[in-house]
């Protein structure tokens, strides 16, 4: 952390703390926790202005304001839900919605919102059994009342209401004396970080030496998340979803560093890290996360990301960055919210789509083939997908505003990510400080801050320089400071004055990031960049609440275009066109900053199989014969259908001639699977297990090299299946997409339920079968099996036989890439090599 002793520049305003109690919430870790973490402010210290606080009045406005009308059930937040002493069924829902609701009203410091939220702030606390238990008495499950938990956390940072601490306390000392008997399991299992994070907030009021050890305990019960993220093991564990499900991926993200208060040992630390690396090696997309459908699904450009986990994976970054103080933290936090979260919602935040998808170029009903699907599951609708987003998806923006500015133990301040809001809190002690920070970041550069203090202060002000930042620049009180540099928690130790002034400047340049595919995605800081699409709106249906609709979004410009970007510096390709900034910058038509670029179309590439998405991005370089144009492209949280995944246009360049791939590193880089899971264990590529599934993707899965391009050649690899199934090798591959027969090659299997070596063809919708003959096949057994492929003729071999076990004839497929699929089995693959006669 760089330390700079300089005057700073900020710009005085009134105080108008409301009351002196808030210094005492700041309380820091005690001993024996991680001394050096910082806390979050009381809620309502950290008010949103100018496009931020738009963001938070279109939630009072839409979907967080009027959800208790659009969700009026019993079993979600109706007046007879059981989380307010009534019959329904709410379970995680009404604490979900309670964890947003309360950090947005007091944010907002709105007294109606503020009075949605008493209601359940008061049944919730009335409701307490003398032995701690807490919640509707019918309802089983440690799970729901974690959220709660963090609703309470937060109304007692906005309210000092002195019966939370207790009510808490007595909770915890009841979970402590009954986890042996009734332990974690399922979600609770999987989330027992959020509650493990509840724990230490109240030990550091209470000094209760119980709370560390149900730490430790429901640590023990957790999935062991720690090595889950360090050894990328998210798929081992069969029939069991919940490691897999992305939203728990996401949640526990935080778990590692949550627990490495208690034990600050680098392996806890170095888990979150790694952990980030894997998903975004195995699974990321351009947004800044991992796909999710709801099981972790790959690279394809075609997979989406779940509203639940967008803001998930928020809030473990958002508690990260208060324990690791690192300036790459703050810069995903910033990518996601910025780009992932807006692009959830409707401009007007009445509607959320379940998934959001990287190249999403409609939003129409349909199945997709995800491992969860939902005919509803991208379309725009304050029902879109299953339940639980509708209720998680409110903290998003509001916790976002709430951890932006924490205090340091040492009594001064950190800036972990910027946006433009006013601070009010204290410092050195009990000072009063007020910074009011001017920005239209991250739509422009600049970033002033301005401090309003009574008398002068000495205290540290710490300040996240972003490490896209290539030239980064910070002026105290009008004087260039040296030493600033990208990436750096920068350290600013001094005496502040009234009037003092800082101001901050992160020049923005163009950036690329390589996608699935070889594709490239765009960035300008912070900010990833898609294709401005013109949209359709079409209502599909029309609900009791008024102003409140489904509906399909389909484009009417074209959308199939790749990139025609000059060697060199890649900023010379591109425009930046600025224009007057408004209240809502996530509006593609009015966007404060647009760019342009040369493109060109790629007539080849259109809507897949069942019309309702895409095709996977081509494989890049990409030749079009067609004329350059001149596309706009728009912030990728300004459109509910986009492309962020681009070819780019040039001469193809796929392996042909030979390629070996021993899985010894883990995935692969350039191979893509489409429906179900895969991953790597123990030197092989493994199909997952999708217990629970409910989408068609799941029967056929397949895990592809689109940079290859193989006509006539001898290919093989090692196969074990490990349950009843098929599975085997693809060839002469293309348009593979998600679905069993959704691809145009051939595939050869080893049957094992009936005994068969199979050899057979699909067209993109159907399987046809051209000659199967018997071969015994015994579950968990590793056999070698060989393509020859020469003109139309195919001979195939078992085990390094001299004669081919089949022999076909078929002239359908002239070349393609190469792969391995599954059908309805779990297998294992091993050493694969192809070599072009």
């Amino acid at each position: 952390m760089k330390r700079i002793a300089k005057p700073l520049f900020f710009l005085v305003s009134c105080l108008s703390i409301h009351t002196l109690y808030a210094q005492n919430l700041n309380e820091f870790n005690k001993a024996p926790l991680k001394q050096d973490v910082y806390v979050q402010l009381p809620l309502g210290s950290i008010k949103a202005k100018g496009w931020l606080l738009k963001q938070l009045e279109q939630q009072r406005d839409g979907a967080t304001g009027m959800a208790e009308e659009l969700y009026a059930a019993k079993d979600d937040l109706g007046k007879n839900t059981d989380w307010l002493g009534g019959e329904g069924n709410s379970w995680e829902r009404v604490p979900y919605y309670v964890k947003g609701l309360v950090a947005l009203a007091y944010t907002l410091d709105d007294a109606k919102l503020k009075a949605k939220a008493q209601k359940y702030i008061e049944w919730t606390l009335n409701s307490q059994q003398p032995n701690g238990l807490f919640g509707p008495v019918k309802m089983k499950d440690w799970w729901p009342r974690m959220p709660m938990m963090y609703a309470l956390q937060s109304y007692y940072e906005a309210t000092n209401d002195k019966r939370v601490i207790p009510f808490l306390s007595k909770y915890f000392k009841y979970q402590l004396a009954n986890l042996d008997a009734e332990p974690l399991k399922e979600w609770a299992k999987s989330r027992a970080g959020d509650n493990m994070e509840i724990a230490i907030w109240v030990y550091n009021k209470t000094g209760d030496q119980d709370l560390l050890k149900l730490v430790e305990k429901l640590k023990q019960q957790a999935y062991p998340w720690i090595d889950i993220y360090t050894n990328n093991e998210f798929y081992f564990y069969g029939d069991d979803f919940q490691p897999k499900h992305m939203v728990n991926v996401a949640q526990a993200l935080k778990f590692p560093v949550v627990y490495a208060q208690l034990h600050d040992s680098p392996a806890n630390t170095d888990a979150f890290v790694k952990g980030i690396a894997h998903i975004m090696h195995d699974h990321g997309q351009p947004e800044g996360l991992g796909s999710g459908t709801e099981f972790l699904a790959g690279t394809s450009s075609i997979e989406g990301v779940e509203t639940c986990t967008v803001v998930e994976w928020m809030q473990s970054l958002e508690t990260a960055a208060k324990i690791i103080h690192e300036a790459n933290i703050g810069d995903k936090l910033e990518k996601v919210a910025f780009n992932a979260l807006p692009a959830q919602f409707s401009r007007d935040f009445k509607n959320h789509s379940y998934y959001t998808l990287p190249n999403q170029v409609q939003s129409v009903h349909g199945e997709h083939g995800f491992n969860q699907d939902y005919g509803s599951g991208i379309i725009s609708s304050p029902y879109s997908g299953y339940g639980c987003c509708r209720y998680n998806m409110h903290m998003g923006w509001p916790y976002y505003v709430k951890n932006s500015v924490v205090a340091t133990p040492d009594k001064g301040l950190a800036v972990v990510t910027y946006g433009p809001m006013e601070v009010e809190t204290f410092v050195n002690g009990n000072q009063k400080i007020k910074i009011t920070e001017s920005t239209n970041y991250p739509f422009e550069e600049q970033i002033n801050l301005k401090v309003n203090l009574a008398s002068p202060a000495t205290f540290p002000l710490v300040l996240r320089i972003p490490t896209w930042a290539l030239k980064p620049a910070v002026k105290l009180n009008g004087k260039a400071l040296t030493g600033v540099k990208a990436g750096e928690m920068l350290k600013i130790q001094r005496q502040w004055q009234n009037n003092d002034q800082l101001e901050l400047n992160f020049p923005m340049e163009i950036g690329s990031e390589q996608q699935v595919n070889n594709a490239l995605s765009i960035t300008r800081g912070p900010i990833v960049y898609a294709l401005e699409i013109k949209a359709a709106n079409k209502i599909t249906k029309t609900h009791p609440v008024a102003g409140f609709t489904d509906y399909e979004i389909r484009p009417e410009s074209p959308w199939n275009y790749g990139l025609s970007l000059k060697k060199g510096n890649l900023n010379s390709n591109f425009k930046v066109v600025k224009s007057d900034m408004t209240d809502n910058p996530f509006i593609a038509a009015t966007s404060p900053v647009k760019l342009k670029v040369q493109a060109k179309k790629i007539p080849s590439w259109g809507l897949s199989y069942y019309k309702m998405a895409a095709f996977d991005v081509p494989f890049s370089p990409v030749l079009s014969t067609e004329a350059d144009e001149e596309v706009t492209l728009v912030p990728y949280g300004s459109e509910n259908i986009r492309l962020s995944c681009f070819p780019v246009i040039g001469t193809p360049k796929k392996t042909t001639k030979s390629l070996t791939e021993n899985f010894d590193q883990g995935m692969p880089g350039n191979w893509v699977f489409y429906g179900g899971g895969w991953f790597w264990r123990d030197g092989q590529i493994n199909a997952a297990s999708n217990a629970g599934s409910g989408g068609f993707g799941i029967n056929g899965s397949k895990y592809v090299a689109n940079g290859t391009d193989f006509k006539d050649f001898t290919y093989q690899a090692d196969v074990k299946i490990n349950t009843v199934g098929d599975a085997g090798l693809m060839f002469r591959v293309s348009n593979p997409a998600i679905g069993p027969d959704a691809y145009q090659g051939y595939y050869v299997g080893l049957d094992q339920p009936n005994g068969n070596v199979i050899f057979g063809k699909a067209n993109g919708q159907k399987w046809e079968l051209l000659k199967a003959e018997k071969y015994p096949v015994e579950m968990n057994k590793m056999y070698n099996l060989k393509v020859v492929a020469k003109a139309d003729k195919f001979d195939i071999f078992v085990n390094g036989a001299a004669r081919p076990v089949l022999s076909v004839t078929d002239s359908e497929y002239q070349s393609g890439s190469i792969g391995l699929r599954t059908y309805k089995a779990l297998a294992s693959f091993d050493s694969v090599k192809i070599n072009a006669f």
